[in-house]
């Protein structure tokens, strides 16, 4: 690999180590003397540190299990907290009423229009009883799935947490989605229920959301609950009578006494959560998540590297169908900490609208995208000066790889070059990050401190060797407990998307690099992996040097094919205000990569597009960027938020 970014940067950031951190308590708990022994401990008895981390976290249950972990059926279908009885919303909203933290806000929601309402702890548990006790009325129970197609508001919070209540199934959708994904995702999980608002906003604009659920419902015949929240003030919609009802009309139907409504006593390893990732062919994957899985899994990220502590308030830009959403719901809850939902642009009506929102609400941990910073940096750093963020803690990052400059701007203009950014990544089925920054280590642009606390993660080559100071594969040794129980009703897909290539190993399919002081970076996916006559090139590697010229907003970077070479590299720039496409840039630009990576490397061509493909939480779609390019096939694209901006990769210049 060149020796090009990520290598060969320097410490940016150094940890305070005189300050209590949640890790220094857990540390002390197990008797270790630092952080690496800690992670050390954590991986050579997994169970035993499982076992732990619910005893910290205050994890209840109804009936103790027998065995924290069983792997009877190898280690691909591990089973958790064997013959444990207990529910996540008993430890989420139950256990806390009658102490202080039942007065503490839960919930923060503000509007795209500016409009603030709160829950607290026993506002929320009140308003989940209520929901739970209606649709038991309705004949909805354990093992009923539930569909949610709303924007980021109380009342969608309210309802994921009363579908866990009755021992429900979550199917959470993302709220972009057309007609074709919804439908997909509902009847594959066969639900029975579907909870959908009249519409959201976005950028100012009314964006109906209940036609296409109508439309969606029409192929998904398992539903017969259709509840409508009017989200959207004056914005009319359809309402069928005998399968509709509004919002108002489900409430009225819960009991008088909603404090009392019991919580339903389900088995540990019972499903929660039925949450779909889109595959680059065929079918969304439907990620099996359990009680004592997903909610533990997030709770303890945000506990340990993220340090987040009772009370503190945590905001990170996501959409209940991406996997944060849910992530921000049980993990805030289960630590006593209070989520910010936002429904709307974070740079709308003006660039500042971020930093006025952590303001306001005084945020602690804020979780955003690379993407989304490298979109701010040209307003400069009025917007951010203009508000108070002595709040905020760390900013965390998920999505797609950092660039050095924009990494940087963020520390510097932010953070005050005082505070960590804690890149964070894993995935849907990992129920959380693989690695993470830390409090308690060193950090450099784009970097992770290295796994997360009782991850078994590692490097390796095509051997399934480990491989430090070079580019491999991301593995994982050993379960976890928020491990994906599988893929719904498709065993053979999920023993082929990450079992297979390298037996007894976990292969995520991130390209990563753990450097000469052992911090790690994850470079992409490692599908997207370009090769070029043998030599292997990260994208975000291509991205980096493009990103670097001012004239770029931000770039991608793919392979396509070669007769001789095996593949090329093409990238496609969208440019920032004030500069125009041209020859020269053209040219300016190649040669920038050729400094950088090689003449072996150079590109075959550079193309100015005026968009990138991108999900909703911003992560730039290279599958849709390369099928465009070569006239092939786009597969699944529900995903994608904008579906203009493939054109305008086909129309790049």
């Amino acid at each position: 690999m060149p020796d090009t970014y990520p290598f060969g940067q320097a410490i940016a950031w150094q940890p305070d180590l005189a300050q209590r951190t949640n890790l220094h308590r857990f540390m002390e708990r197990v008797g270790v003397a630092d952080y690496e022994a800690l992670l050390a401990w954590a991986t050579d008895d997994v169970g035993r540190f499982w076992d732990t981390v619910l005893d910290d976290l205050g994890v209840e249950f109804y009936e103790p299990y027998g065995q924290i972990l069983d792997t009877s059926d190898g280690i691909e279908f591990a089973r958790w907290c064997a013959g444990g009885r207990m529910n996540i919303v008993h430890n989420l909203l139950d256990k806390w009423q009658g102490t202080e933290v039942a007065e503490r806000d839960a919930v923060r929601c503000e509007s795209e229009a500016g409009a603030v309402r709160t829950l607290t702890y026993r506002e929320l548990h009140r308003e989940v009883g209520r929901c739970a006790s209606a649709l038991r009325t309705l004949g909805i129970g354990k093992g009923d799935a539930v569909g949610l197609y709303m924007p980021m508001t109380p009342e969608l919070i309210v309802a994921f947490l009363a579908v866990a209540k009755i021992g429900g199934v979550i199917l959470p959708l993302f709220s972009g989605y057309g007609a074709t994904a919804v439908a997909t995702r509902l009847a594959d999980g066969k639900a029975k229920a579907l909870f959908v608002s009249n519409g959201m906003m976005r950028r100012g604009r009314q964006v109906p959301m209940k036609p296409t659920a109508d439309e969606a419902l029409a192929d998904a015949p398992s539903v017969q609950h259709v509840f409508v929240y009017e989200h959207v003030a004056g914005l009319d919609v359809p309402i069928m009578r005998g399968r509709d009802r509004t919002w108002d009309e489900l409430m009225a139907l819960a009991s008088d006494d909603s404090e009392s409504v019991e919580t339903e006593r389900t088995d540990a390893e019972d499903v929660v959560m039925l949450i779909y990732t889109s595959g680059t062919t065929g079918r969304p994957k439907g990620a099996v998540h359990t009680h004592c899985g997903f909610p533990v899994k997030a709770a303890q990220d945000m506990a340990h590297p993220m340090d987040l502590r009772p009370g503190e308030v945590m905001w990170w830009m996501s959409d209940m169908g991406w996997m944060m959403g849910p992530w921000l719901v049980f993990g805030t809850l289960l630590n006593g900490a209070t989520m910010v939902l936002f429904d709307g642009a974070p740079d709308y009506p003006k660039p500042d609208r971020t930093w006025a929102l952590c303001a306001r609400h005084g945020v602690t941990h804020l979780g955003l995208s690379p993407t989304l910073v490298r979109s701010l940096m040209p307003h400069g750093t009025a917007p951010v000066e203009r508000h108070d963020l002595a709040a905020l803690r760390a900013v965390c990052s998920t999505g797609s790889p950092w660039d050095p400059e924009s990494w940087t701007w963020l520390f510097e203009t932010v953070l005050g070059g005082a505070k960590p950014i804690l890149n964070y990544s894993g995935g849907t089925e990992i129920s959380g990050g693989i690695v993470c920054g830390s409090f308690l280590t060193p950090l450099k642009p784009g970097a992770f401190s290295g796994p997360v606390v009782g991850m078994d993660a590692d490097v390796v080559n095509d051997e399934g060797e480990p491989v430090r100071g070079a580019v491999g594969e991301l593995v994982i040794r050993q379960p976890w407990i928020g491990m994906t129980r599988g893929f719904w009703g498709d065993r053979e897909r999920y023993l082929d998307s990450y079992w297979r290539r390298h037996p007894g190993l976990w292969t995520h399919g991130d390209f990563a690099a753990v450097d000469s002081d052992g911090l790690w970076y994850i470079l992409g996916r490692s599908d997207d992996t370009i090769k070029v006559a043998g030599k292997r090139l990260g994208p975000a590697e291509v991205e980096a040097v493009l990103n670097a010229h001012p004239a770029v907003l931000e770039s991608a970077a793919i392979g396509v094919p070669h007769d001789i070479k095996g593949q090329e590299v093409v990238a496609f720039c969208v440019l920032a205000g004030g500069y125009d496409p041209s020859e020269d840039l053209r040219a300016e630009l190649v040669g920038r990569l050729v400094d950088a990576l090689g003449k072996p490397l150079k590109p075959r061509e550079v193309k100015f597009a005026t968009a990138l493909p991108k999900t909703r939480n911003a992560k730039v779609m290279r599958r849709l960027i390369r099928a465009a390019y070569l006239g092939l096939d786009l597969g699944d694209t529900s995903s994608l938020e904008v579906p203009e901006t493939v054109d305008a990769v086909r129309n790049a210049a």
